[in-house]
């Protein structure tokens, strides 16, 4: 949700902070701001609202400081203001923290700060960190050069909730202090400079060498060296890692939004996710040490995630189960833990995450640890806290995914999903060489095909301006395109503000078509060719009820229809059953997108959402 920024070095930092910020859009957030160290105090530049007004405030201008930290706030405790807004200091303005997380303990800190005299000025649970950092800086009595670290750590001590802190001070003018906890916070080494952020993209351009945190690392920077300690406040080494994306990927590359441009980039998303993993006919996984007997012991799969990583989740359990012959579960990441599921040392889990940082799936990830169940990670980004915390970790290689609206993260994860289903397979032996060569085959193919349907987007642009102004639209389809409309419908709804449902067509009958009347849109998914003559007889059925249908069809089941009785017809090329999902998906990509841009609506940024939901 939140996003932060660092800097410290010789250059002037608010330039570089608000760049950051600006990179760090995408989060989704309400207000702003920046703090910078000057001379002997700390001074504030923020508001609320969009970052781009804080380069416009006379605060921001003044500010001369080459060390400072910025953030973007996604409110949750007090309304978005400016008073609400981070940073924020203590009451002597002697600490200024940026936070992102949640302090579930705040209004017991608070309460405690207040009886020890400590004057509050927001209603956030983030303005007790810097209170508290200075109510144990005053209890120290001690003057040597790690007073502030200590004060820090202590303060740390005290939270219940997920954090992850920068925090400057009056007291240490030469250097900042950054710690996390359950939320993501990274270190870029720079030459005679260092950079902070919540997410890669805000200072990849700066740097490609990042120090990736774990919980309770408390790191004390200067503009020339950046030292670790543990827990304990020991001093230890740590390592760099090298990110290899473009930091041109990070922008819109002549495109007018990101999200147009992440579907277009899809087929080499999932050129490059499928990359080496095939080698000489086989799918390869060397990170991975499953043997056939592990893999034999095996009594469940559960596939945990949240929205359309669930959602690609739901696109491979039934490949899984087909061609490994293990029962696979599906659960919502946010519901999963509140359920006691039953797992055990028979039971691998595997947790879908773009970012890598969703506190919902990296929460319901520790569980599984907890019960002695073997973890895997997808995700997209390479040290991300899921594919840390998890025994194993496989990576698409979509590069950054900007827009909210996931598009390019969505197929490549169902794409390397796919890759590790035949590994698994293959592991176990229940797969067929001419199974496995059909499915090798069909995903060599993809990106053409991919490539295909986006050359062709004036059908789809057309079918968009007669939908946009619709308040309601519903989806349906049987089997795996059941799951296409599942997602089809969510792309729909979260960036146009469309009233849209999607819906299994064998239940129509069951509550469902009461919905249906005259002149509402109905769109159909049917490419899987032994469902086809089942769910057309569903459209058709809504149809003579006076609804305005769509059909998405495949090359093959186009031939077992009546186009005449659709009002639309989109055809996409043709692909194995357990592959449609990525090609099918992509022109109601386009579809939302068209309908969204017809409404004048900002694609990247839809009201009320965020890229990562890193708290509960």
């Amino acid at each position: 949700m939140c996003g932060i920024v660092g800097y410290i070095g010789s250059q002037k930092a608010s330039p570089i902070l608000l760049a950051g910020l600006s990179k760090l859009e995408y989060r989704g957030y309400d207000s702003a701001g920046i703090a910078t160290i000057e001379k002997d105090s700390i001074r504030i530049a923020k508001d609320k609202g969009r970052v781009e007004n804080l380069y416009n405030l006379k605060e921001t201008k003044e500010l001369e400081g080459t060390i400072g930290i910025a953030h973007t706030r996604w409110a949750t405790h007090g309304i978005p203001s400016k008073v609400n807004s981070h940073p924020h200091f203590d009451m002597t303005e002697s600490f200024a923290v940026v936070h992102n997380g949640i302090i579930e303990n705040y209004l017991e800190l608070r309460k405690f700060l207040e009886e020890n005299g400590y004057k509050f000025i927001s209603d956030t649970d983030t303005e007790v960190v810097p209170n508290l950092i200075s109510y144990f800086y005053s209890k120290d009595n001690e003057n040597d050069d790690f007073k502030i670290l200590r004060s820090v750590k202590k303060a740390c001590d005290k939270l219940i909730g997920s954090f992850s802190l920068e925090i400057l001070s009056k007291y240490m003018p030469n250097n900042m202090i950054v710690v996390r906890k359950d939320s993501p916070l990274v270190i870029g080494k720079g030459n005679g400079e260092n950079y902070i952020a919540s997410d890669i993209p805000a200072i990849l351009g700066y740097t490609k060498d990042f120090y990736l945190l774990n919980n309770f690392e408390y790191v004390i920077l200067s503009k020339d060296n950046i030292k670790f300690y543990d827990n304990n406040l020991k001093e230890f080494s740590k390592e760099t890692t090298t990110i290899t994306w473009d930091a041109m990927a990070a922008d819109k590359g002549g495109y007018e939004d990101f999200m147009i441009k992440e579907m277009m980039e899809q087929p080499t998303a999932v050129r490059e996710t499928i990359g080496s993993r095939i080698e000489n006919g086989k799918c390869n996984f060397t990170e991975l040490d499953f043997t056939k007997e592990y893999l034999q012991s095996l009594n469940l799969i559960y596939i945990v995630a949240c929205g359309t990583a669930m959602h690609a989740g739901l696109a491979v359990k039934k490949t899984i189960e087909k061609y490994c012959k293990v029962p696979v579960i599906v659960d919502i990441a946010s519901e999963f833990r509140y359920r006691d599921p039953i797992v055990n040392e028979k039971t691998l889990c595997i947790f879908i995450s773009q970012s890598g940082e969703t506190a919902d799936t990296l929460a319901a990830l520790k569980l599984c640890k907890e019960h002695n169940a073997k973890t895997l990670a997808v995700t997209n980004v390479i040290g991300s806290s899921i594919s840390r915390e998890a025994d194993f970790a496989i990576y698409t290689h979509a590069g950054p995914e900007i827009a909210v609206a996931s598009t390019k993260a969505y197929t490549s994860q169902i794409t390397l999903l796919t890759l590790l289903t035949l590994y698994l397979a293959e592991t176990l032996e229940t797969i067929s060489l001419a199974e496995s060569k059909e499915i090798i085959d069909g995903l060599l193919e993809l990106p053409s095909k991919i490539e295909t349907i986006l050359k062709n987007t004036k059908q789809i642009s057309q079918i968009a301006k007669n939908i946009f102004k619709e308040k309601d639209v519903f989806y349906i389809g049987r089997g795996v395109d059941y799951v296409t409309s599942m997602e089809a419908s969510l792309k729909l709804k979260e960036i146009s503000y469309i009233h849209s449902e999607s819906y299994a067509a064998g239940e129509l009958k069951h509550g469902t078509i009461a919905l249906i009347e005259k002149g509402i849109n109905v769109i159909g998914i049917v490419t899987e060719p032994d469902l086809v003559k089942k769910t057309i007889s569903n459209v058709e059925e809504l149809s003579t009820r006076g609804a305005i249908t769509t059909v998405v069809v495949n090359e093959a089941t186009e031939k077992q229809i009546d186009k005449s009785i659709f009002n639309n017809v989109i055809v996409v090329p043709e692909t194995i059953s357990c592959l449609s999902p990525i090609v099918s998906i992509i022109p109601l990509q386009l579809l939302a997108y068209y309908v969204s841009k017809e409404k004048g609506l900002d694609v990247d940024k839809p009201r009320n959402l965020a890229k990562s939901v890193t708290v509960e």
